[in-house]
């Protein structure tokens, strides 16, 4: 399984910047999209630079409803149209009546913890004020979470994704948690995007703490 972000606050030379992320998990079987940044023309652009065919993903899963995630949405859709939406049930009924209009795959409205696909499963919808789902992808040596924002919190995402066995790494925005023990048995921690607390998380975990930014990539 391979990670390569493509939209995030940060870029590698070459690539655009912009206040948002997105991140393609390519598998044996499926390519996901994560999120989409806020400018779509910015994301295709990447993903042009990164040799990434946008028409070869197959599943888009969305973390939550920010314009930061979602922005690029309609520009992927326009050309991508094929692909099967994954979002929380809490999306708006104007969002996803403009994701079925747009696009030709299933819309699919998530609550519970569940497979995607494959070794890919999503927390579910969590949180209060914010409803916001992570994914869970599964590697012969323990579990990685990808986060968009982690709005409902660290403790509340990694224990759902407990549910599926052990966590060993993280990767995405992680807002402003300071939860920083539970780091502590996981083997990398790749925090971006919207990350506060960078230096912080640095200097506790040298040897673990990853920068993303886009046109990081990693092979699990």
């Amino acid at each position: 399984m391979k990670l390569t972000v493509v939209y995030d606050n940060e870029a590698k030379e070459d690539l655009q910047s912009g206040w948002g992320f997105a991140c393609l998990i390519e598998t044996e079987d499926h390519n996901i999209l994560f999120d989409t940044g806020w400018d779509g023309h910015v994301l295709l652009e990447n993903m042009d630079k990164l040799s990434i065919d946008p028409e070869s993903i197959d599943i888009l899963v969305l973390s939550h409803q920010h314009w930061d995630h979602i922005g690029g949405v309609t520009t992927f859709l326009n050309r991508n149209p094929d692909v099967n939406v994954y979002v929380p049930s809490s999306f708006s009924a104007n969002l996803k009546k403009e994701i079925v209009l747009r696009g030709t795959g299933k819309l699919y409205g998530i609550n519970t913890p569940q497979e995607i696909c494959k070794n890919i499963y999503t927390t579910g919808e969590l949180g209060n004020d914010i409803k916001e789902q992570a994914l869970v992808l599964e590697s012969e040596n323990g579990l990685y979470v990808l986060t968009g924002c982690a709005h409902p919190g660290l403790s509340l995402i990694i224990e759902a994704a407990s549910s599926f066995g052990d966590v060993i790494g993280i990767f995405g925005g992680l807002h402003d948690s300071q939860e920083y023990g539970l780091f502590k048995e996981m083997q990398v921690i790749g925090a971006g995007h919207c990350t506060s607390h960078k230096n912080a998380i640095r200097k506790m975990y040298p040897d673990k703490f990853v920068k993303i930014s886009a046109g990081y990539s990693i092979e699990i």
